[in-house]
């Protein structure tokens, strides 16, 4: 039985996650978010709802406490959000840390599809996503970076992995297929240690994702 803290509880994946370790597990959550009242308790005796924001340092610190794994699925400013992440987690001695994040981070795609992703998402949240990847690379802590492909909402688990320093393959995951990752990694935390993952649907490989 571990304790785990998601943080940015009420993304689509992250409810995913939720739903599977409450049903595949013994784990206590602790669910942190902004606007708190967006989510209700579904085991009282496992869960707990914080309402909060990750750039608020001082009370992520005591949120950490006492916590075995960090699963982070995080919108908005990446590297101010990270920093105040990785203090946290130094501060309160947690070590373990999940970072789901996008594609493209190190220029690792097929050079078309590099240029269409950059030229799609902007230089400047490249940057942003960039900066908060090397926080934590940088830091002391045993992470596992997800660099996901375009999200689909497709009911189905597929997925492939490329290591950091590996050509990226296809262009699209699904959302279940993600969180079938993080589960996998959160009830057998010593997989993937110090780990940047590419993670795509096997045959989706192209010049832009599917559907754009």
């Amino acid at each position: 039985m571990k304790n785990v803290l998601i943080l940015g509880a009420n993304g689509q994946i992250a409810k995913l996650v939720r739903d599977r370790l409450l049903k595949e597990t013994g784990d206590n959550l602790t669910l942190y978010l902004r606007h708190s009242n967006r989510l209700t308790v579904k085991n009282p005796s496992r869960e707990k709802i914080i309402d909060g924001d990750v750039n608020d340092t001082k009370k992520l610190i005591e949120v950490m406490k006492n916590q075995d794994i960090v699963y982070a699925n995080l919108g908005g400013k990446f590297g101010p959000m990270a920093k105040s992440m990785i203090q946290a987690m130094n501060t309160s001695n947690v070590n373990r840390l999940i970072y789901v994040g996008g594609l493209g981070l190190y220029h690792e795609l097929p050079k078309k599809f590099d240029d269409w992703n950059e030229n799609v998402i902007g230089h400047e949240v490249m940057e942003d996503t960039r900066r908060a990847a090397k926080v934590i690379e940088d830091s002391d802590v045993n992470f596992t970076i997800l660099r996901c492909a375009y999200m689909t909402n497709e009911d189905k688990i597929d997925y492939e992995l490329t290591e950091k320093g590996e050509e990226y393959k296809g262009t699209i995951v699904s959302r279940k297929s993600i969180a079938d990752l993080i589960v996998k990694i959160i009830k057998e935390p010593t997989i993937h240690q110090k780990s940047s993952l590419g993670i795509d649907q096997p045959g989706t490989d192209g010049d832009k994702p599917v559907g754009y």
